[in-house]
Formats: C-alpha cells, sequence, structure tokens
C-alpha cells in the first residue's frame, strides 16, 4: 500500500486489511462511507474487508437485489451495507427507510451512492474507486 495525499493505492488483495484499518482510523467518528466507482473495481470486496476490520461475524456480501443488509457486529451493533445500483429514483430509498439507517450512528457502506447523492448527510465520507495498470486507487 502506498500512500499519496488523500489517496491509498492497493496492489493486491492481500493490502486491503491494511487500507480499511488506516481508513477506518481516519474517520474514526464518521460513520456514513459513499463508495463511488466503475462496475468490478472492488467496492463490495473492499467494504466485506471493512466489516470484517469492524468485527462483523456474519457473511458480507452485495445486497444487490435487497437494497440494504444488516450484519452484526461480535458485540452485536448492526452494520448496513447498500446497493443502490438498482433503483430507478430516489423516493425508493424514502421507501426503505433511509433515514433510520443514515441517522442511526451506526456504519453505513453505500455502493452506488450517486443515484441517492442529494441524500447523503453532510458528514458522509465520499470514497472514489478506480483501477490503473491492475491496482486500486482509493481516493478520500
Amino acid at each position: 500500500m502506498n500512500k499519496r495525499n488523500n489517496s491509498l493505492i492497493c496492489e493486491s488483495l492481500s493490502e486491503l486489511p491494511s487500507i480499511a484499518e488506516k481508513l477506518l482510523s481516519e474517520f474514526p467518528d464518521f460513520r456514513i462511507f459513499a463508495f463511488f466507482g466503475n462496475m468490478g473495481v472492488g467496492k463490495t470486496t473492499f467494504i466485506k474487508t471493512l466489516c470484517s476490520k469492524l468485527g462483523v461475524s456474519d457473511k458480507a456480501c452485495s445486497p444487490s437485489f435487497g437494497i440494504v443488509h444488516q450484519y452484526a457486529t461480535e458485540n452485536n451493533t448492526p452494520v448496513y451495507h447498500f446497493d443502490f445500483y438498482r433503483i430507478k429514483k430516489v423516493e425508493e430509498a424514502y421507501d426503505i427507510g433511509y433515514e433510520d439507517y443514515f441517522y442511526s450512528g451506526n456504519y453505513c457502506f453505500i455502493e452506488w451512492p450517486e443515484k441517492i447523492e442529494e441524500l447523503l448527510p453532510d458528514n458522509s465520507v465520499k470514497i472514489y474507486m478506480e483501477e490503473l495498470d491492475n491496482k486500486r486507487i482509493i481516493r478520500y
């Protein structure tokens, strides 16, 4: 893992745990993390690693069809994982009660936040992921 300004460069999957730890330590009081990036860039894989670092005991996976998954940590604190890829309009986020999740004080990891960007709280951490030369660039 190399660090440049507010960018982390991931050269292999084995570096993800240290990158996840670094990101969580840089934002200890933040709970909303919005992941922007193209399909296949590794958003879900990175979120799985973040969940592992937080002590999630459930198997984390993409909530593509259900929009949100709830995982439990070892101390029974919920972690929420959203995938808004399939929504057609922002009102669908209202239908699932996004406010209850986003303002719960629990971790929320959001894939495809551009679909509901107007609903993101001001204190959201925006993570931009891209692939370059078989490496992942993680900017925040």
